[in-house]
């Protein structure tokens, strides 16, 4: 068995997040932590939530509150929206830790001693009427590349070129549509073409990867230019070297700092369970982490940031780039075994946008609807390896025809006849050899449904275990144990519901990485007691070097079930079951459109 990390993308703390974001970085990652947990692997799953940068400073100011205000308030939202999806994050933390501080500047000053970061005088981008720096994606402009109007200053979404924002023809800025004023500064920059080499030989020997993951991190070799990881700006981390550290007008770039947090908040896990390096066996590139995997979940927007300019910082740290270089006080360290990158979902064929009202908030469709059938939605039909469009008939279709009509009639119809008719587990006779075949479905699709979670092709592992719940109903229907009346045909149907409850069972296993809450309702239905699929708790947790406290995810996922068929006992007692799933009236799709319309 393996040490897994899952490192789950840090969702940005200026506002609540909404359903196309937790389709790319929340479920994905949670299905595969929670299988490969229940396959045996020691996971460790971390995150938190992203809380520097400009963006934060800008809306504090327009919000009259300050920048540690406003992280607090959106931290606290969005801890407790990934706690309401069933999100089995280990740690799910913060980047205002003063942990997570002392992580980010040892990280800097060891790329600074191996002589990867480099001082350098460039320009930057001022409000003439605040006097405030732009950050890179606050300025918008014309591609100087490939002419797309809508570049911006850190990269152009049409051609995927890094750029910075001198660069953009007719630059503006995002915030008040101002021309912003380029100005001289000195600032500290990654030499990123200092580990062209090193990273080119990495994804050389990446196998599995998704092919336009792959394919869109090698283009980005081809031109890698040093990039800047300090920033004017009075909110972030400070820059740990003489003469700038007590600088209240230079910190470390959110970007640099941020893709640390997965470091930090493994660091900062193993402090609080009170073995301080336990850290190191998802981490460490020496003996003790020779079995660690470590995988990385985020939306396409974020490629390059964990394909190459992570692996850079690392391959810095450890002293493995063209300046060669010795490892600092962490030791080397483990680059990512996989970059797990999602599509867009969009809505009703319009982009997620928040300031234009297109958005659903994931606290708002859980008030409305259970968590479990978004869950569904997104593994089922979700942006995996395409864009794909959330439409409120297609939610309400899948959750009515699958969920309810397939999946939750299956649990119902098996379950009440059993309890009806025996009031438990029925014992099983001789079995034919359709009542063979309908379990061997179901224990095949153990290897079929976890080799494909294990390989990120989630849909398809899905679909693979509702195929074992439609064999399971056309069995029933098949069979038709309701026919079966007399003295006689007693024992037959005990064996038919026998059957049918051990594939309930077993279909249960299989939907558990997916369907968390509605999984244990079920595995109780069958009798079962404890503790199935285990859920994440909210801690109200202090800050362990002396800074405010702050909530955080964890949980005890050393329980629940395994990734096996278990047998089921007959004469456990069986009581008739309440609906798993609820159906939804289809005047769903005219209200929640109408309500998208008011900008609800």
């Amino acid at each position: 068995m393996s040490h897994v990390l899952a490192a789950v993308a840090w969702p940005y703390a200026n506002g609540p997040r909404h359903i196309g974001h937790v389709s790319g970085f929340g479920v994905p990652s949670d299905v595969f932590s929670r299988f490969m947990r229940m396959a045996g692997h020691d996971v460790l799953m971390v995150s938190g939530t992203d809380e520097h940068g400009t963006p934060i400073q800008v809306q504090a100011d327009a919000d009259g509150v300050t920048p540690r205000e406003l992280a607090d308030r959106y931290n606290r939202v969005i801890v407790e929206d990934l706690h309401g999806l069933g999100l089995s994050y280990d740690l799910f933390t913060r980047t205002t830790t003063r942990n997570h501080y002392a992580v980010v500047q040892e990280l800097f000053e060891g790329l600074h001693r191996n002589g990867y970061i480099v001082a350098r005088t460039t320009l930057g981008a001022i409000s003439p009427s605040t006097g405030r720096t732009l950050p890179d994606r606050y300025i918008e402009g014309t591609c100087p590349i490939c002419g797309y109007d809508s570049a911006r200053g850190d990269q152009c979404d049409n051609c995927g070129n890094q750029l910075d924002p001198e660069q953009l023809i007719n630059p503006r800025s995002r915030i008040n549509g101002e021309t912003p004023q380029f100005v001289e500064t000195e600032h500290f920059f990654l030499d990123l073409p200092a580990f062209a080499e090193a990273i080119g030989s990495w994804l050389d020997h990446r196998e599995n990867w998704r092919p336009n993951v792959l394919k869109f991190s090698r283009n980005l070799l081809d031109d890698l230019q040093p990039r800047a990881i300090t920033r004017d700006l009075e909110w972030g981390v400070p820059i740990p070297l003489d003469g700038w550290r007590d600088r209240a007008d230079k910190r470390i770039y959110v970007w640099f700092d941020a893709v640390i947090g997965y470091l930090s908040a493994s660091i900062e896990w193993a402090r609080r369970t009170g073995d301080p390096d336990a850290w190191r066996q998802w981490w460490s590139a020496d003996a003790q982490g020779k079995d660690a995997l470590g995988y990385y979940f985020m939306g396409k927007d974020n490629i390059v940031f964990h394909s190459v300019i992570w692996p850079a910082l690392l391959l810095g740290y450890s002293g493995a780039g063209d300046k060669g270089g010795e490892a600092g006080e962490l030791g080397k360290l483990n680059l990512p075994t996989e970059v797990v990158s999602s599509e867009y979902l969009t809505m009703e064929g319009k982009k997620f946008s928040s300031s234009r009202r297109v958005v659903i908030y994931v606290r708002d469709f859980l008030e409305r609807y259970d968590a479990d059938a978004l869950r569904y939605f997104i593994a089922a039909a979700g942006p995996e390896s395409n864009d794909t469009d959330f439409t409120w008939a297609e939610f309400v279709r899948r959750n009515n025809d699958e969920l309810v009509a397939g999946w939750g009639n299956l649990v119902n119809r098996s379950i009440s006849m059993a309890a009806k008719n025996f009031g438990q587990i029925p014992a099983a006779g001789e079995l034919t050899a359709e009542d063979e075949a309908l379990l061997a479905v179901a224990k095949a699709g153990f290897d079929t449904v976890g080799e494909l979670i294990a390989k990120h092709r989630q849909k398809a592992a899905i679909g693979e275990a509702m195929r074992v719940v439609a064999e399971a109903n056309k069995y029933l229907s098949e069979q038709a144990p309701w026919k079966l009346k007399s003295e006689e045909e007693k024992p037959r149907q005990g064996t038919v519901l026998h059957v049918a409850l051990q594939v309930v069972s077993d279909a249960n296993t299989l939907l558990t990485p997916f369907l968390p809450h509605s999984a244990q309702k079920v595995f109780e239905l069958l009798g079962g007691e404890g503790v199935h699929a285990p859920m994440p708790q909210i801690v109200e947790a202090e800050d362990l070097d002396g800074g405010p406290g702050y909530p955080i995810l964890t949980g005890d996922y050393t329980v629940g079930a395994r990734w096996q068929s278990v047998p089921l006992v007959a004469g456990t007692p069986l009581s008739a079951p309440k609906p798993v799933f609820r159906k939804l009236d289809p005047s769903v799709v005219e209200e929640e459109l109408a309500r998208l319309g008011e900008g609800a």
